[in-house]
């Protein structure tokens, strides 16, 4: 029988930063949402592209440029992003940082 929750006490420690490169770790997964962990070293970056389902980004930790279609901002811990289907974005990491993506694959139903 499996449990009916999922519980992770710190998001943070679910994937460690790099010293080089990008590191992440899928968190849960079902036929709702794929939520995954990623850990950047600093300058890492994700270029330009677009995911075919709605996205939100859970910043932890460090600092990231956020390139959402034209615009820029910059992503601290705390900062919340929601994104619509097929909008163009990137990301680069200014100080070594944690994100965590939720992919939302479908409507509950």
């Amino acid at each position: 029988m499996s449990t009916p929750f999922t519980y992770v006490e710190d998001l943070r420690a679910a994937v460690p930063i790099p010293e080089n490169g990008t590191l992440s770790r899928t968190v849960y997964n079902d036929d709702q949402v794929k939520v995954i962990a990623f850990g950047f070293a600093e300058g890492q970056e994700l270029s330009a592209h677009t995911a075919s389902t709605p996205a939100m980004l859970q910043f932890l930790e460090g600092e990231m440029e956020v390139k959402l279609g034209t615009e820029k901002m910059t992503a601290k811990p705390g900062t919340f992003i929601h994104m619509s289907a097929m909008l163009e974005h990137a990301l680069k990491a200014k100080k070594p940082s944690v994100m965590v993506l939720y992919l939302l694959k479908r409507a509950a139903g």
